[in-house]
């Protein structure tokens, strides 16, 4: 059986590659397609449709995050894998050879993943409210070998205003680690670089063709030990990014016409889940608009369709169209036009904004902040308090970093609609020049994408296992 290391190279598409020659040259020694990804075209959905051949209605993510209707709170970026519902990978290949291993390194839901190894960021937060990097690793024993060896996952470059290339090679350096160290039949790797520029400055800018030149060197290490040892690499992205130029304020329009509801402590306010009648949970350019009773359901479909930057409202007979159409879905989900994005913003003064709004706090926040990407351009002090900041962390004292600015203008990059042209058109790489006789067909026409369902019977069939 040959084993197969899937890597999952953010917004990788065909102008990214164009400047990734040792990638570029994977796929010239296989094969290439287009991969028709789903909606909403964002990370945690989309990984779990791969990982399970299932659409969103059936594996039930149904974004990065949602509503609790049960617990009455919005979570973004949970990491529990019994979230996800279906058959994974791994677990479809253990049927055929029980004696089957897999690895993963990143891939999200992987807490209680039944993976073999696993590896994810995993921060400690410090009973006086401070936070530091870690990850999350089993079996516990190789924790402190992965560390010894590559040092504290990097979480500060992970997201935020000073994500950079090192997190992505902390994540290369471990997956090699493990290719050496192991013999898995399957190894997953999430490379996040591409995310960060291509988000802040645009898809087509300059420093979008840098940042792919630099994933492409430091993701070149990773090929080579690959195509000495004999693994078929498949490498793919969840979405291609599109260029941005428009924040669209759902959730201030749900405000003003009396749907969603704050409450306030220490003078700022707070979303009101559980006495709103609608909000929404932002997600790039998808919300999911949750209506409490639905005798309102038209009427609020019907003002946001009015929304300039929205392209379409979906009921559930519409969703069911996406294959979206789950219960943790919205009664309503919009969709944005190209180039516009949807903010989680309810507040209606920024003086009355809550305090994680300023600061990289991906857990609190009602929904996807792209800003957190920036250090706030409007504070010319941003950096330098932020810097005494982390001098005060070092000293174990207590600290908030308020950094992000409340201005979506400055993001230039986004995604999570479908794409709209080959240009923000995801791609999937297989270095096995062997065409699965079930994805021929779309492999061998170029006007063609490949289902983003079919990855998991392709890595499959690549071992034999189909």
């Amino acid at each position: 059986m040959s084993p197969v290391l899937l890597l999952d190279v953010v917004g990788l598409t065909a102008r990214a590659l164009s400047h990734m020659p040792r990638l570029r040259r994977l796929a010239g020694s296989g094969w290439q397609s287009e991969l028709a990804t789903v909606l909403p075209a964002v990370t945690c959905s989309v990984q779990s449709t791969l990982l399970t051949g299932l659409m969103p209605a059936e594996h039930g993510i149904v974004g990065n995050g949602w509503y609790f209707r049960e617990l009455g709170d919005v979570y973004l970026w949970r990491q529990h894998n019994k979230l996800v519902a279906g058959e994974k990978l791994w677990e479809a290949a253990r049927r055929h050879d029980a004696g089957y291993t897999a690895d993963n390194v990143c891939w999200w839901y992987a807490m209680g993943m039944t993976t073999d190894v696993t590896v994810t960021p995993r921060p400690i937060y410090h009973a006086d409210g401070r936070k530091s990097p870690d990850a999350y690793v089993r079996p516990p024993a190789l924790h402190d070998e992965l560390v010894g060896r590559f040092g504290d996952f990097p979480l500060f470059t992970y997201w935020g205003p000073t994500a950079s290339i090192a997190s992505t090679r902390w994540i290369v350096d471990v997956t090699r680690h493990l290719l050496r160290t192991r013999t898995s039949q399957l190894t997953t790797a999430y490379l996040p670089h591409l995310d960060y520029d291509l988000q802040r400055f645009g898809p087509e800018s300059p420093e979008a063709d840098r940042a792919a030149a630099e994933l492409d060197v430091v993701l070149a290490p990773l090929l080579d030990d690959a195509e000495a040892a004999g693994i078929t690499v498949v490498a793919l992205a969840e979405y291609g990014i599109g260029p941005a130029d428009r924040p669209v304020d759902i959730n201030r329009v749900l405000r003003r016409e009396g749907y969603l509801q704050v409450y306030t402590q220490d003078g700022r306010e707070q979303l009101d889940p559980w006495t709103s009648r609608a909000f929404a949970v932002a997600d790039h350019q998808v919300a999911h608009v949750y209506v409490d009773d639905p005798s309102d359901v038209t009427r609020v479909a019907d003002l946001l369709r009015a929304l300039p930057g929205v392209d379409e409202v979906l009921d559930r007979e519409a969703q069911a169209k996406y294959g979206l159409d789950h219960e943790r879905a919205g009664e309503l989900v919009v969709v944005a036009e190209p180039k516009a994005w949807f903010t989680y913003y309810y507040w209606l003064d920024d003086d009355r904004a809550p305090e994680f709004a300023r600061g990289v706090d991906i857990h609190r926040k009602p929904g996807y902040d792209p800003a957190e990407l920036f250090f706030d351009p409007s504070d010319p002090l941003t950096k330098a308090r932020a810097g005494l900041n982390l001098v005060r962390k070092k000293l174990g004292l207590r600290y908030a970093m308020s950094t992000t600015p409340l201005d979506g203008s400055y993001v230039r990059g986004t995604h999570g609609r479908l794409p709209d042209s080959s240009a923000d058109t995801p791609l999937l790489l297989c270095s096995d020049p062997r065409v699965p006789a079930s994805v021929a067909r779309w492999v061998e026409d170029d006007s063609a994408q490949l289902p983003a369902t079919a990855v998991k019977d392709i890595v499959l069939t690549l071992q034999g296992l189909s």
